[in-house]
């Protein structure tokens, strides 16, 4: 058994109510130290596209939201495919998470493809 087993409790399965659900108002947005940001985006169209852009631009890390974004056209690909480039551009990196988020990093972070606690 390891240190963060004894610490939390060993095997035990965690069941929604173990969870707290964190209000983004309740927490600091003071970054005056932190040479990078991890920003969250809602994407529902274009425009959004281009505000995740410039941040990642800027050096932030940005987790994006898509699920407001209609599948049944081109939308989708299109902003995946800018936002695809825009990582390739940085040297950055991306990734689809299931059908609902993306993770896009500026230059030096890469994503792990790899899930914490599963060995390949």
């Amino acid at each position: 058994m390891g240190l963060m087993s004894r610490i939390i409790g060993g095997d035990q399965s965690r069941a929604a109510e173990d969870y707290v659900e964190l209000d983004l108002d309740d927490v600091s947005t003071g970054t005056a130290d932190a040479a990078m940001q991890v920003r969250i985006a809602e994407v529902g169209g274009q425009p959004d596209a281009i505000d995740i852009k410039e941040a990642v631009y800027d050096g932030d890390i940005v987790i994006a939201d898509i699920t407001r974004l209609r599948t049944e056209d081109n939308t989708v690909e299109h902003i995946v495919d800018e936002l695809r480039q825009v990582a390739q551009e940085v040297d950055g990196d991306i990734v689809r998470k299931g059908d609902d988020q993306m993770i896009i990093t500026p230059t030096g972070v890469r994503i792990s493809r790899e899930k914490l606690g599963q060995s390949l």
